[in-house]
């Protein structure tokens, strides 16, 4: 019998499995057997006993699990509810069969987001039958969510794991150059195709003055699909057409935003050329073409934001890694054709 059969016979309500960046470890590793469990059937006042007993070797006893003969977790009581229940009370009627658990096998990072989300003591541990084998405590949450985090942080910035004070400066420099060479030959990239838009800058210089707007608001929709798209990958069931509805989805999102901020930066950029003395028709002209490329830009790179992680993880490459830097450059790339091709077609061939 599979674990969801499992599940249904002892009426669980398992939470999806979702796959956050962090150490690749089994849950098991991290467990301890510090806790107070109960049979299920016995009387409160049994229970009470039962718990008075274990407390002497266990001290985590805000929550107290309960099993059946076989050691299957049935589910958890708190220590509040067990404490008021008249002796009348079946044990049943107070126990929590929803509760939230994770399995000794599970890799850290798979479970990740459970742990996250719960708001109890300790979390139950259970082996592949659903016999209670241990508990995550809270501090040992809170740790491992801090560790998978920073793990998150430095893939995100292209390096291989979260460094620390104490790595030799040779193995900081291995971690960091491979994508440093492979973004510098993106940025010598982006640099050429400025290049080709010359005659764009030499006959209009104050377009120049918007392209850092340009660039920065597509690497902050890039960045934010991204980020998106990467806690979405946390679940291990994403379906090809579940993949393609968020492409849509971000793609949607991203041109509302830039269609939100294309008409304000027209109305700004278009006021602050004029109080710089330009004419109504040319400050207008450019902040038509700017917002434009605004929402041209910000549209395709939410898509790419989108859908590069999601190739990345096709191809079996953590997109965390491989996704953050590579973003952005792509970005500024869309962002720099968007702009200085509209600034051609709408200013310099009508000038």
């Amino acid at each position: 019998m599979g674990r969801k059969e499992i599940l249904q016979e002892n009426k669980f309500n398992p939470i999806e499995e979702m796959i956050v960046g962090g150490p690749e470890q089994e849950i098991g590793s991290k467990m301890t057997e510090n806790f107070v469990s109960v049979l299920a059937g016995t009387p409160v006042k049994q229970a009470m006993r039962e718990l008075i007993k274990q407390a002497a070797d266990n001290d985590n006893i805000s929550i107290i699990y309960v099993v059946d003969e076989e050691n299957m977790l049935v589910g958890a009581i708190s220590l509040k509810d067990l404490i008021i229940a008249r002796e009348s009370t079946k044990l049943e009627d107070i126990t929590e069969r929803s509760c939230q658990f994770v399995y000794a096998d599970e890799l850290i990072d798979e479970c990740m987001e459970r742990l996250i989300e719960s708001d109890e003591d300790s979390v139950p541990v259970l082996d592949s039958e659903n016999r209670l084998v241990g508990v995550l405590l809270a501090q040992d949450i809170t740790h491992l969510v801090d560790e998978a985090m920073g793990d998150d942080y430095a893939k995100l910035g292209g390096l291989t794991a979260e460094e620390d004070m104490q790595e030799p400066l040779k193995q900081s420099i291995r971690k960091r150059l491979p994508w440093l060479v492979i973004l510098l030959g993106l940025g010598l990239l982006v640099s050429g195709v400025v290049g080709l838009f010359e005659q764009v800058v030499a006959s209009l210089t104050v377009v120049i003055c918007f392209q850092s707007l340009i660039l920065g608001m597509a690497g902050n929709v890039g960045t934010q699909s991204l980020a998106v798209t990467v806690r979405v990958l946390m679940d291990s069931q994403l379906r090809g057409r579940q993949k393609l509805s968020l492409v849509a989805k971000e793609a949607k999102v991203g041109l509302c935003n830039g269609l939100l901020l294309g008409v304000l930066s027209f109305c700004l950029i278009g006021l602050y050329l004029m109080a710089k003395g330009e004419t109504a028709q040319m400050a207008f002209s450019v902040s038509v073409c700017t917002g434009i490329a605004l929402v041209i830009s910000m549209g395709l790179s939410s898509i790419f934001g989108t859908a590069v992680p999601l190739l990345f993880k096709q191809l079996n490459i953590d997109p965390a890694v491989a996704s953050g830097p590579l973003i952005t450059t792509i970005n500024d790339l869309v962002a720099v054709v968007a702009y200085y091709g509209l600034a051609w077609l709408l200013l310099v061939q009508k000038m």
